[in-house]
């Protein structure tokens, strides 16, 4: 079914976890954890209270927009499991407000939603909730253990994951007489690419984001696949590696080709070339399934999904594409009582079931993520309806199946988004075919090593 209507802006900001620096300008004022000669954080112990004996007094920060009115539902089954604790559950501009609070140690919540992006560099204002996590640590997908983990510390509870899929047009693969299920690899996404476009020769089948920062996260996606990121689990830079080396080469082939259409994500230039048959395939996050539920006019219905090509035979067939989690500052002053809030929503139910099933808000259940909890993550137990705006397929079955996959990763380091201004742009430039894959590699690496991390 599809979701009711919502401000493309919040859905992105919402949807993106990480995507939402760009709206904050990308700042982050705090040195990295560890640094700086702060204060080691505190251990959060469990709380001892019964729910029927919890009481007292929370506030917790979201984000405005549909997804606040479906944590507020949610929250509504905490208060029948607590009914001694009273949550004040605010709409915030997380991004604009969220650091500087904890900085500045005024007027802090309890407990907020927030980016994974964000969370290493702010450790040392947060609670270290490794002993609440550790119970619940073997049921947490490793990606998202391993983003809110700084130092052998967790400082996030994990809350959603965005697999990777591979979107494509089902109708023009089978008039070209492509399987989806044989794109095993990216060369076998090229050579399929070729094979649409010898069939129709207007399509530029594969999508290429516009974005230097979307394309970046993009990019983070495909290398996550791999098992690696921008930066390992010290803060070392790893973009000379084959990994990137060969991401980077297959999308300078795609472009040599002729195979790739590049277009701002959801734009009008973009929405007209998806609606238009020119774009073909989109290997993108699940919240694309936002664009055939609310955006896509001509091709509703004829969109599928499957789990990503490999990078290598038999390599993992997903990456993870943004996220958020939720945090307890350090100085709040009802922590444990949050942690009751966040462990419900997350680990218990009724919690992930209230958030990710059907609401007033979205009446198929919330499909632009999964949860991070997997003994949530049923194949057979969707928590989310099939999609009429897909052909009714079960895109929980394909999400929760690419989810297995994705490999752990290290935290984001807190320059992440400053480093768009030299590896998001270059990638843009290797797609104009005025870079080589060496050159982006070489000049993007000296220039954060140089620009950002020496000076961090």
């Amino acid at each position: 079914m599809t979701p009711s209507p919502m401000d493309r802006r919040g859905f992105l900001k919402g949807a993106l976890g990480v995507g939402a620096l760009a709206a904050a300008g990308g700042t982050l004022t705090a040195c990295a954890p560890g640094t700086g000669g702060a204060a080691a954080p505190s251990r959060l112990a469990k709380p001892s209270a019964s729910a029927t004996a919890a009481k007292g007094e929370i506030t917790v920060w979201n984000r405005s927009g549909d997804l606040f009115k479906v944590f507020d539902a949610a929250i509504g089954r905490f208060r029948e499991a607590y009914p001694g604790v009273k949550v004040n559950h605010m709409a915030v501009d997380i991004d604009a407000k969220l650091a500087n609070t904890l900085i500045s140690g005024t007027d802090v919540p309890d407990g907020s939603f927030w980016d994974d992006a964000k969370i290493g560099g702010q450790a040392e204002h947060l609670y270290d909730l490794s002993d609440l996590i550790a119970p619940y640590r073997d049921q947490i997908a490793p990606y998202k253990l391993s983003v809110n983990t700084v130092a052998g510390k967790i400082y996030g509870v994990p809350w959603d994951l965005d697999p990777g899929l591979l979107w494509y047009r089902e109708d023009i693969l089978q008039e070209a007489g492509v399987d989806p299920a044989g794109l095993a690899t990216y060369d076998d996404l090229l050579t399929a690419s070729r094979t649409v476009r010898d069939k129709f020769p207007k399509t530029k089948p594969i999508h290429l984001d516009k974005s230097p920062f979307l394309g970046q996260l993009w990019l983070e996606m495909l290398a996550n696949q791999q098992g690696t990121s921008l930066t390992d689990a010290q803060g070392r830079l790893r973009l000379d590696s084959a990994e990137y080396r060969r991401i980077f080469t297959w999308i300078q082939d795609a472009v040599k080709d002729g195979l790739a259409t590049r277009a701002p994500y959801l734009e009008p230039a973009d929405v007209n070339t998806l609606d238009g048959g020119q774009q073909v395939f989109v290997p993108w996050a699940i919240w694309w399934s936002f664009a055939p539920q609310q955006l896509l006019k001509a091709t509703k219905g004829k969109w599928r999904a499957a789990p990503l090509p490999a990078w290598t035979p038999g390599g993992a067939r997903s990456g993870a594409m943004g996220g958020s989690s939720f945090v307890i500052p350090a100085q709040a002053k009802n922590p444990e009582l949050a942690w009751l809030l966040y462990e419900f929503l997350c680990f218990k139910e009724p919690g992930y079931t209230a958030l990710y099933g059907p609401s007033s808000v979205y009446p198929g259940g919330l499909s632009t993520s999964v949860p991070s909890f997997t003994p949530a993550l049923d194949p057979a137990k969707p928590l989310f309806q099939p999609i009429d705006a897909l052909g009714g397929q079960d895109l929980w079955k394909v999400a929760v199946e690419a989810a297995a996959t994705i490999p752990a990763a290290a935290p984001i380091p807190a320059w992440w988004a400053k480093s768009v201004d030299y590896l998001g742009n270059n990638m843009q430039r290797l797609m104009d075919g005025t870079m080589s894959p060496d050159d982006v590699i070489g000049e993007s690496a000296e220039k954060i090593q140089r620009n950002l991390i020496d000076r961090s």
